[in-house]
Formats: structure tokens, sequence, C-alpha cells
């Protein structure tokens, strides 16, 4: 990694917290890995009764704010929308100004959170070159699955209207067109992006891991143990992979493990009663850090065909562990997997998925050579392109491309693996 310690970067997000989840502990993870390299500035609120950014990363220099305790009652409300983003954008814009009026000098500025696309960036007209991202959601249900997704809260559906902002919000389009570097965290943000002129984008997944285990799955000597880790909505693609299990009935040592909680499990569980395939299914709910790790390193193959899938951190997590991945061929998953470690299915109806899933499990159930080889690739994957260290070395050659006014060595391309 070359050596970057002069350069000063602001780097802004709505939290970095190493103790929590989500967006603010996957910039927690950015500001770790690239504190060594450069001069940080950490912009960002700050929740009470938490370490302070400071305590979590002395490394950088922590600029806070306190974030409004009344939002903590609405967690997931606040997780989805950030409502107090604009009073941050206000806090970020005048302390910036100050601090450039005093002669204050920063070579560069990133707004790496939040994660969705939507937010505008305060480092616009102040007359440094910044980066957003990088940035995801907006993807759209395919039009096959509509009638089973079911209605979402009303501020999960606000989503709809992203589009037509990057239409008509002269503010937002401002702040994304004029940005040095967008990038997204699969090619399809690009796409989402269409109307607005970006100088430049890049794909880049947002998360990262710090190694791969050092106990890696073997595989089961007899029969087929599939496993689902993800949250229980509709889209994570569980109740497919029920329906493909009432297809491969003929294989009744094929066996599947359901990790996660919320209102599509019990979907699930009926389906599994309703095609006779429960016996074979085992659901866990929610279940602590150290059993899901238990579970990677116990199972054969990770199933996982969610259709609005924006990112795929859980296709990661199972790759780590050596795990051969079934998925689909949209969103996230086509950008973080190849062909070398996953089998990726079209995405067209519910009845089509079913099939394609349950004639891959056929696939590698005949195949344990297959799969061996799948899972050593996924590892390979995870190794050359998810580890921080490698991660933070590929945003400091974006850092130093903006201020050289070219581009980076190693970039990524649309399947997740390098150019020169």
């Amino acid at each position: 990694m070359a050596q970057h310690i002069t350069m000063k970067v602001l780097l802004l997000s709505y939290g970095f917290d190493g103790t929590d989840v989500g967006e603010v502990f996957v910039a927690y993870k950015w500001a770790k890995a690239l504190a060594p390299h450069v001069d940080l500035t950490l912009l960002s609120f700050e929740r009470s009764g938490r370490p302070t950014v400071a305590e979590q990363i002395p490394e950088a220099e922590a600029v806070t704010w306190p974030e409004p305790a009344f939002l903590h009652r609405f967690e997931r409300f606040n997780a989805t929308l950030k409502p107090a983003y604009p009073l941050l954008f206000r806090f970020v814009h005048k302390w910036l100004q100050k601090q450039l009026l005093q002669g204050r000098r920063f070579d560069l500025a990133h707004q790496i959170m939040p994660l969705a696309a939507r937010y505008p960036c305060p480092f616009h007209n102040q007359k440094i070159p910044y980066i957003i991202g990088p940035i995801g959601g907006a993807l759209q249900t395919p039009p096959g699955f509509t009638s089973e997704v079911g209605k979402t809260s009303w501020y999960t559906r606000l989503r709809n209207i992203d589009g037509l902002r990057f239409r008509y919000d002269p503010w937002l389009r401002k702040s994304y067109s004029e940005a040095e570097i967008v990038l997204g965290v699969a090619p399809y943000v690009q796409e989402r992006l269409a109307n607005v002129p970006l100088k430049r984008f890049e794909p880049l997944l947002e998360l990262g891991v710090d190694g791969i285990p050092s106990e890696h799955t073997k595989g089961s000597a007899d029969g087929l143990r599939l496993l689902h880790v993800g949250r229980g909505v509709r889209t994570k693609g569980l109740r497919d992979v029920i329906r493909a299990m009432a297809l491969i009935s003929d294989l009744p040592d094929v066996t599947l493990t359901s990790a996660g909680a919320g209102e599509e499990i019990e979907f699930a569980r009926k389906e599994a009663e309703k095609l006779g395939v429960l016996d074979r299914v085992t659901f866990m709910g929610k279940v602590p850090r150290a059993e899901i790790d238990h579970l990677y390193r116990t199972s054969d193959v990770f199933v996982f065909p969610s259709f609005r899938e924006p990112t795929g951190g859980v296709l990661y997590e199972a790759m780590q562990w050596g795990l051969p991945v079934i998925t689909v061929d949209y969103g996230g998953p086509a950008f973080v997997t190849d062909d070398t470690c996953a089998l990726r299915l079209p995405v067209s109806t519910p009845e089509a998925l079913a099939r394609d899933v349950a004639r891959s499990i056929r696939t590698l159930y005949a195949n344990r050579r297959r799969r061996e080889e799948m899972g050593e690739a996924a590892q390979k994957k995870v190794l050359a392109e998810g580890l921080w260290e490698k991660k933070a070395a590929l945003m400091l050659d974006l850092y130093e491309s903006v201020l050289e006014g070219g581009r980076p060595a190693v970039c990524l391309t649309a399947r997740g693996g390098k150019r020169e």
C-alpha cells in the first residue's frame, strides 16, 4: 500500500459505532481501515450512552453532534429514513465553512454513509473535491414477484419516490453531478442514477471482512445441509427455497436450516407444512452471532435467492466459510459473486425461481467435488477483494486519482473482479 499520510480527508457518516450493527458499524470499519493511512477527520452524529467516536477511533479527529434522543424510540423508522439527516447536513455545512474561513485545508471530502441514494451532500459547493458512496438501495422488485411481496411500512415505500427526486430535485442532483466520483454498491446503482449526469461512477461493495475463519467448512459425509440466513421478509427468498425443497422430495437427505426472524418466517413455515417438507426444515428464528458462525461451519451450501438484495453482505459471510452459493443474478448478489463460487439464477417468477433453485440443489447434491471447488473459489474471492486492508487500499487509490485528475491503477469491474 502506498503512503498517503499527508492526505487530509473528511469522512462523513450518520454515525461511526463499532458496538452497533448496520451502517454505523460499516462506517466504523471504513474509518478504522483508512485512519492509519491519511490525516482523517470524522464528521457524524453521536448517540448518548455509547462509547464516543473519539474513544473508538483515536487515530482520527472526531467532530460530532448529539443525535436527537427522541428518535431512539422509533429505531426502525430512524434507521430506514434518518429524519435527522437535514440537521446533520446543516451542522457539517456550517462547521466546514467556519474551518475554511479560518484557513484550514482539506484535500478531499467523502460522504461514505448514509447508504441509501437519497441524501444530498453538504460538501457540495465548498470548493473541496468530494466523493459520495458506496450508495445503494432503490432496487426494484421484479414484476413477477410484486403480488407476493405485499404491503410494507409507509416510510419504506418512500423509496419509490427516489427516482423522481433524481429527475427533479435540484439540490440532490447537484450534489451527485458535482461529485468527483459516485460509488455504488453494485452496477445497478448507475442505472438508477441514469437521469443524473455523473462525472464518474465506480461499483464498490460497502462491506468488508477481517479475514477468513481458520476452521473451514468441510461438508457432510452424507446428504446435503442447506442454510438460509436473513431477515424474515419475503424478498429474502426463503419461501422460494421451501418450494424448491418440495420439488426434490426424492432426495430425503437434503435438509434446510433457516436463521432469521420476521413475519415471513411464519408464512414460510405454513408453506413447508402445506408442501409436506416441514420435517426437513428447521426454523431457528433469531440466533446470536456465535450460533450463526456455527451454522456456516456445519453447512454444505448457502442458498439465498433474495430477489431484491441491494448489496448481499450475508453472501460474503457464507463465502468466508467456504460455502458454495445458490443465489440470483440480480442486484447485489450478481456483483458480490461470480460463476466460480455461485450458481446464479434468473429472476422472473416465483414458480421459475423455485424450479431453478431445485435444479441447482440437485446439481450440487450430485457433485461433492464441485461443491469443494466452489467453496475454495469463494474464499479466494473474499481474500482477493473483501479484506478491509485491500478495500482501504482501493479507496486510497480512488482518493489519489481524484487529486491527480486521473483514474486509479485498479478499479472494480461490474462483476466484482479487477481490471488493470
